[in-house]
């Protein structure tokens, strides 16, 4: 028996461990700096990140899996979504249906609000996630490409001289 609850600032700890072994699972390590300061900050109600995460866990307490998610903006809508960041069970509880669980109740949290839609992304090599989500009825956006400016870049970005009249 599984429970799911809203994660709390107190939570950080739990879900920076989990963070973690996403992490290793993804082959992403060498990307992964979580700081329990940092996300105690992020969850709070009053944080202007609005990044908010559920629980899953044993009836002993112990944490399973987790949803990371917050608010995005759809422009062509003009209205607001929310962005499943990550959804991680860990894998001695996979198949017991708690991703199915943390996804319906982000899915409950999205319709409470107005959201029109769900965005989130996964690795091209993880199988098991696409026919997940796919079985959830999602659907690939073929005709995007995701792109990132990391901290360098955005510095760079930031302080660039506009470009020279012509």
């Amino acid at each position: 028996m599984v429970s799911i609850r809203t994660a709390t600032p107190d939570d950080a700890k739990t879900l920076v461990d989990l963070i973690l072994e996403l992490a290793a699972f993804e082959q992403l390590m060498d990307r992964a700096e979580p700081s329990v300061e940092l996300l105690e900050q992020h969850l709070a109600e009053e944080a202007l990140t609005g990044c908010e995460a559920l629980l899953a866990e044993t009836e002993r307490g112990t944490a399973v899996g987790f949803a990371l998610f917050f608010h995005n903006y759809s422009t062509f809508q003009t209205n607001v979504g929310l962005h499943l960041e990550d959804l991680f069970v860990k894998p001695t509880y996979r198949g017991e249906g708690i991703g199915g669980a943390l996804v319906r109740r982000v899915a409950r949290i999205a319709e409470e609000r107005g959201c029109r839609r769900i965005d989130l992304a996964v690795l091209d090599w993880n199988d098991e996630a696409i026919a997940f989500y796919d079985a959830l009825g999602a659907e690939p956006l073929d005709d995007w490409t995701t792109l990132r400016l990391d901290e360098d870049a955005i510095e760079e970005a930031a302080t660039a001289a506009p470009p020279a009249a012509a």
